[in-house]
């Protein structure tokens, strides 16, 4: 009888983990598609690009909002307003791409991020592997990106600049397989939360991708 209980009970949560799951990638696809499409109107109509500040508070702003309303529908449309306004902050950099004559490297960025997210996705799906050991490492690597970010402001170094692109990929890659495994093993419950933190780490790895390809063409 209590191995029917603790069979029933495993059952009931890989049913809850694989829902969670299906969940996360659905509403991860639709974000994505909804900040393409900010992004593309973003390019076409050559808004103009957010001041830091703005850009700061409407990011933070939004995704304490998406967080505080995670446990009702609300925090779906504050999902797709977060995601809709990160690809509205996309479209200036791509029309100085593409204005440029580099807007190949814009398809580059987009294959690279795929291949990231897919990798890392696949790695831990595969193996079932308890990424939970990476979080002091992030927390360790976010203080140092934080850093470099801010002595950039002022140093204003090529290669600061290369190597800060370059941690935000690998910091990003983490995110997602430390993410990943949190959902698989029951530490994450919520989908829109983990829909949320893996769009910003693609964000991440795009953006990313895109100063590192455009500062190699530049040179």
């Amino acid at each position: 009888m209590d191995r029917i209980v603790v069979s029933t009970s495993r059952e009931r949560s890989l049913l809850s983990t694989h829902k969670v799951l299906r969940n996360t990638y659905f509403l991860l696809s639709l974000t994505l598609g909804f900040s393409a499409l900010t992004a593309t109107a973003s390019t076409v109509f050559m808004l103009p690009a957010p001041g830091l500040l703005l850009m700061i508070v409407g990011f933070y702003g939004l995704m304490f909002l998406t967080h505080r309303l995670a446990d009702s529908p609300m925090g779906i449309l504050a999902a797709f307003a977060l995601t809709g306004f990160m690809g509205y902050t996309l479209g200036p950099i791509l029309s100085t791409l593409i204005a440029s004559g580099a807007g190949d490297i814009i398809m580059m960025a987009l294959g690279g991020t795929a291949l990231v997210f897919f990798c890392c996705s696949a790695y831990v799906l595969t193996t079932k592997k308890d990424m939970s050991f990476l979080s002091g490492m992030m927390m360790a690597g976010f203080v140092v990106l934080l850093v470099a970010v801010i002595a950039n402001i002022f140093l204003q170094i090529p290669a600061l600049y290369l190597a800060i692109s370059v941690l935000f990929i690998l910091f990003s890659s983490g995110a997602i397989l430390w993410e990943t495994s949190n959902i698989i093993h029951g530490g994450e419950t919520n989908y829109i939360r983990a829909t949320v933190s893996l769009y910003v780490s693609l964000y991440n790895v795009f953006v990313s991708l895109l100063n590192i390809l455009g500062f190699m063409r530049s040179n």
